[in-house]
C-alpha cells in the first residue's frame, strides 16, 4: 500500500503548499479568485450590517412585544426593573450589530451589557430569567433573517447569532457567578456582624435593620442554640452547619463567636428534634436551646438566656444534652441573671402568693421539712390529705410537681427571691453586685 506523504512532509526539501498557492499561473488565478471571494464576503457583511442598523428599532419592539408574552415574571415587574431589562435586550441587540460588522472586535461588550445594570438587577432576575430574555433576544434576530441579510448572506447571518447567543450565555454566566461569590462573601459577614450583635444584645431596632439587611424572611418564632464551637481540628465548615440548620427552619443563621457556636433557627416546628439533630455540630459539653421568642429583632433575649444557661450548666448534675435555658433557671439566677429571677418570681411565687395564701404556707412548708408530709400537715394543723390535695392545686397552678426533687429546688430558690423582692432587698443585692453579664 502506497503511503501518501502528509501535510508536514520535506522529503523533498521543499515546503507543502496548499492547493492554488503554488507558482504557478493557476495558482495565481486562484489566489485572485479567493482575493474576489473575501471581497465579496465583506461588502456582503458591510451591506448585513447596515440593514441589521436600519432594522435595529423594528427588532428592539418585537423583542418587547415578545418579553410581554412570554414571560410572566416580566410581566409581573415593577416599572423600574422592567426598563432594565428592556435595556439589557436593546443593548444585546446593539451589541450584536456592533459585533457583526467587526467580527474581530473582542466581546467584551457582552460582559458590560450586564454589568450596567445595577446590582439589585442580578439579585431580583435570576440567571435562569437571563437566560430566557437573551433566547427571546436571538429568537427575535432568527426570525427576522430573511429580511435582514443581503440575498446570500442568510446562513452566514444565522451562524454569527448562534456564535454570540452562545458567547453571550457564557458571559452572563460568568457575572452571575461572580456576583454570587460576592453577595456570598457580604452575607457572611452581615450574618456574622447579626450574631455578635445577639450576643451583645444590641437593641431591637438594630437587629430588624440587620435582619432586614441580610434577607431573613421569617416572621415567626425564633430559637436561639448556643454552645461551645467544635475544636478546630474536627471543626465543619459554617456552610456546612448553615446547610443542615436550613433542613429544619424556614431561616437559619450560623455564628461563632469567641468559643461559642451559635445557631439561630426561625420557624421551627419541632425545636427539641431540630436541636438533638445539631448537637452533634457543636464542641463537647453542653447546648443550650434558648427560650422562643417572635422575631429575630428579638432573638437577642434567647441568645443571653441561653449563653447564661451555657455559663452555668456544669453547677447541674447530668445536665441534658440539648438542655433548655429555662430548664437551668436556678443556677442562672444564683449566678446573677436578673432575667432568671425575675421568671423565677414571675412563674412560682406571684401566683403561690394569689388568694389566700394556703398554697404558698404548704408548700414553703413541705419544702421545709424534706418533702414529709405528716410533718407538714403538723406544722399547718391539717390532715396530711388535705396537704395531698393543696400540692396537687400547687401543680396544677404553676406547671411543676414540688414532690419531685429537681421541681421542689427550682421553687424552693423561688420563694427565696420571691420573699427578697417582696421585702425590697433584690434591687438592693442587684445593685451591689457587679456580675457580669456572662456575655463577655
Amino acid at each position: 500500500m502506497a503511503i501518501m506523504p502528509s501535510s508536514t512532509d520535506t522529503t523533498a526539501g521543499t515546503r507543502p503548499t496548499s492547493p492554488g498557492t503554488s507558482g504557478t499561473p493557476g495558482a495565481a488565478a486562484g489566489a485572485g479568485s479567493r482575493r474576489t471571494t473575501s471581497g465579496d464576503r465583506n461588502a456582503g457583511r458591510v451591506e448585513t450590517s447596515r440593514r441589521l442598523k436600519a432594522g435595529q428599532a423594528m427588532l428592539s419592539k418585537l423583542t418587547l412585544q415578545r418579553l410581554e408574552s412570554q414571560l410572566p415574571w416580566f410581566r409581573q415587574m415593577n416599572s423600574g426593573d422592567r426598563g432594565w431589562v428592556v435595556l439589557l435586550a436593546n443593548s444585546g441587540i446593539t451589541s450584536f450589530i456592533d459585533w457583526y460588522r467587526d467580527p474581530q472586535a473582542p466581546l467584551r461588550v457582552v460582559t458590560e451589557i450586564f454589568n450596567s445594570a445595577p446590582r439589585e438587577l442580578v439579585r431580583s432576575v435570576s440567571l435562569q430569567h437571563t437566560l430566557q430574555l437573551l433566547r427571546v433576544v436571538v429568537q427575535v434576530v432568527e426570525e427576522r433573517v430573511g429580511d435582514l441579510a443581503k440575498p446570500g448572506e442568510q446562513a452566514e447571518l444565522k451562524e454569527a447569532v448562534l456564535v454570540y447567543s452562545r458567547e453571550i450565555a457564557f458571559a452572563a454566566a460568568d457575572v452571575y457567578a461572580k456576583a454570587a461569590e460576592a453577595r456570598g462573601s457580604w452575607d457572611a459577614r452581615l450574618e456574622a456582624m447579626v450574631v455578635d450583635a445577639l450576643v451583645r444584645g444590641d437593641s431591637v431596632e438594630d437587629l430588624a435593620g440587620r435582619a432586614a439587611a441580610i434577607g431573613w424572611r421569617t416572621d415567626g418564632s425564633v430559637h436561639v442554640l448556643v454552645g461551645r464551637a467544635p475544636r478546630r481540628t474536627a471543626s465543619r465548615s459554617i456552610d456546612d452547619i448553615r446547610r443542615a440548620a436550613q433542613k429544619w427552619a424556614e431561616d437559619a443563621l450560623v455564628g461563632i463567636h469567641e468559643d461559642r457556636l451559635l445557631i439561630v433557627l426561625g420557624g421551627t416546628s419541632d425545636i427539641d428534634a431540630a436541636a438533638a439533630s445539631l448537637s452533634h455540630h457543636f464542641g463537647p459539653s453542653d447546648v443550650v436551646i434558648g427560650p422562643e421568642v417572635s422575631s429575630l429583632a428579638e432573638a437577642g433575649a434567647s441568645a443571653t438566656a441561653a449563653v447564661w444557661a451555657l455559663r452555668t450548666a456544669i453547677a447541674r448534675p447530668a445536665t441534658p444534652r440539648p438542655v433548655h435555658a429555662t430548664d437551668l433557671l436556678p443556677e442562672r439566677a444564683i449566678a446573677g441573671d436578673r432575667r432568671a429571677v425575675s421568671e423565677l418570681v414571675s412563674r412560682f411565687y406571684e401566683p403561690l402568693c394569689a388568694g389566700n395564701g394556703q398554697l404558698l404556707d404548704t408548700v414553703s412548708a413541705y419544702l421545709e421539712f424534706g418533702g414529709s408530709l405528716e410533718t407538714t400537715a403538723k406544722s399547718l394543723e391539717v390532715h396530711p390529705n388535705t396537704v395531698r390535695y393543696r400540692l396537687r392545686k400547687i401543680t396544677d397552678l404553676i406547671g411543676v410537681d414540688p414532690t419531685e426533687a429537681r421541681a421542689g429546688f427550682e421553687v424552693r430558690i423561688a420563694l427565696v427571691y420571691g420573699r427578697l423582692s417582696q421585702a425590697g432587698q433584690l434591687s438592693e443585692l442587684h445593685n451591689s453586685s457587679h456580675v457580669s453579664p456572662g456575655l463577655s
